[in-house]
């Protein structure tokens, strides 16, 4: 267990402590469940409440939320982002033993960094190159000529396949694969034919992947996924998409091939984006979405249908069927009503 005094942690966070220099501090905590000697922050006039009753010993605010409380504070510009750097130095990831796991399976021609840290059952193929400082979890496959940057952090059973490469800083949640064959399928006479799929996974610095996030490498171009983009558990990324820099994306997305996503965008949660599409930078999906086409404009894009009871939804589905044969008849009418207006004889 770690124990920072207060004003160790201002010292490591920056802003400006109000309170016991001296207190100290031994983790992270809710505001509800926090203790005397816990960390917690508070954003936003509806959480005042609850921190001030909240036992922790040490809250992250803003200085209108200090002003407000009766604790002791650490001042800050942004609490959530402080918090989570004090998260950090609070609750340290637990890492392999330093070196090479005995078990470890290390290509001869492989290259492997200063400091690297490599876990039980770890495969490392001929030509490929570790970074400095990089960890790699028990039973990783890093493919041949696979390229790993410095301190980059692999958790237990990824898989990073052959010629990939990876920036540095980069994270990977266990289970999540780098580089698989795309579905590339050619249709030849009564069956589908394999098109072998030759490009790479190009993931840049301090992106994220989240566990059992899939990334498929290009049919002949890559696939490349640019600095920041953070990426949440169970993502289906197909080859040759695109996503620009601090994209972040939420858990069971489904992005089909081709697909080109802008800077700074937003994809809620199941969302399905189908191949071949273009979205423009800072552009937000909103979840379960079904993205059907280019989005040339910033902003915010829903395409879900609220939800209704099951009745109710029957009902309006029965409508939707016509509504084709509605416009169509809607149409005719406005043709005709201005004849019709024009036939009339003056009163």
């Amino acid at each position: 267990m770690r124990v920072f005094s207060s004003a160790l942690l201002q010292a490591r966070l920056g802003g400006v402590l109000r309170g016991d220099a001296d207190k100290k501090i031994t983790s992270a905590a809710s505001l509800e469940n926090a203790r005397a000697d816990q960390l917690s922050f508070v954003v936003g006039q509806k959480f005042l409440q609850k921190a001030s009753q909240s036992d922790a010993g040490l809250l992250i605010a803003t200085q209108a939320m200090a002003d407000q409380l009766d604790r002791d504070c650490l001042i800050v510009a942004n609490p959530h982002a402080v918090f989570a750097q004090a998260v950090v130095l609070l609750h340290p990831a637990p890492l392999p033993a330093s070196g090479i796991h005995p078990s470890a399976i290390i290509a001869e021609d492989a290259h492997i960094g200063a400091d690297v840290r490599i876990g039980a059952a770890v495969v490392v193929e001929r030509g490929a190159h570790i970074g400095t400082g990089t960890v790699l979890g028990a039973q990783c496959h890093v493919g041949a000529h696979a390229r790993i940057g410095a301190h980059a952090l692999l958790h237990p059973r990824v898989t990073v396949l052959h010629g990939c490469e990876l920036g540095q800083r980069v994270i990977l949640h266990a289970g999540c694969v780098i580089g698989a064959d795309g579905f590339g399928l050619a249709w030849e006479d009564d069956h589908w034919s394999k098109v072998p799929q030759v490009g790479r996974v190009i993931l840049g610095d301090d992106v994220e992947v989240g566990a059992n996030t899939t990334i498929d490498r290009g049919a002949l171009d890559d696939t490349v996924i640019e600095a920041g983009v953070k990426l949440d558990n169970q993502i289906q990324i197909a080859h040759n998409c695109h996503i620009g820099r601090h994209t972040a994306i939420a858990a069971c997305v489904g992005i089909a091939g081709s697909t080109r996503i802008g800077a700074y965008c937003q994809i809620g949660g199941a969302a399905m984006i189908i191949g071949h599409l273009e979205i423009c930078d800072r552009v937000t999906v909103s979840a379960g979405s079904f993205v059907a086409k280019d989005i040339k404009s910033p902003g915010i894009y829903t395409s879900v249908q609220p939800l209704m009871a099951h009745e109710d939804w029957k009902r309006n589905a029965a409508h939707l069927r016509h509504l084709d044969a509605l416009s169509k008849r809607i149409r005719a009418l406005e043709r005709t009503a201005p004849n019709q207006a024009n036939n009339k004889e003056p009163r």
